[in-house]
């Protein structure tokens, strides 16, 4: 339920950064339209336009991935895994390389990849853990709170 609970709290976070992306390469669009850098083709306008584009696909994907993986690469947790105390790592207790991070992602499979604790409960480790070699621990409080004000005192 932890990794259900931190999903959904990243979830919302990702979901905003989207909209702020979306924001800005539609702004940036509407421009190389009015400047004349572009045309709208056969699209009806430009919300069609950026709808058949797979460069938008492609930019709002990498903002999603670029999310996770900078989060799990500096602090083995998301704004939702610290909510919930929990801390993705090395099975040494080190922070993932990017590689890792980048296999971990796409192996998620947007959340259903936890769907394998469900058949492997003893080993605690979800698809991605299991495909990108690492593991998600539960952290104390105490744990979690001196991270915590150790981040903030590096601010």
């Amino acid at each position: 339920m932890r990794r259900f609970a931190a999903w959904l709290y990243d979830l919302l976070v990702v979901v905003s950064l989207l909209m702020v992306a979306g924001f800005i390469y539609f702004g940036l669009t509407a421009l190389a339209l009015e400047l004349g850098w572009i045309s709208l083709g056969g699209h009806q306008d430009m919300a069609a336009m950026l709808g058949a584009s797979h460069w938008y696909q492609l930019c709002l994907l990498a903002v999603a991935l670029f999310f996770y993986c900078w989060f799990w690469r500096t602090s083995g947790q998301t704004i939702g895994m610290r909510a919930w105390r929990l801390r993705v790592q090395n099975i040494d207790g080190s922070r993932l390389r990017w590689a890792q991070c980048v296999i971990r992602a796409a192996c998620a499979l947007l959340g259903l990849g936890n769907i394998w604790l469900l058949f492997n409960p003893s080993t605690k480790l979800a698809l991605q853990d299991k495909i990108a070699h690492c593991e998600m621990i539960v952290m104390s409080k105490q744990l979690n709170k001196r991270l915590l004000d150790k981040k903030a005192d590096e601010k």
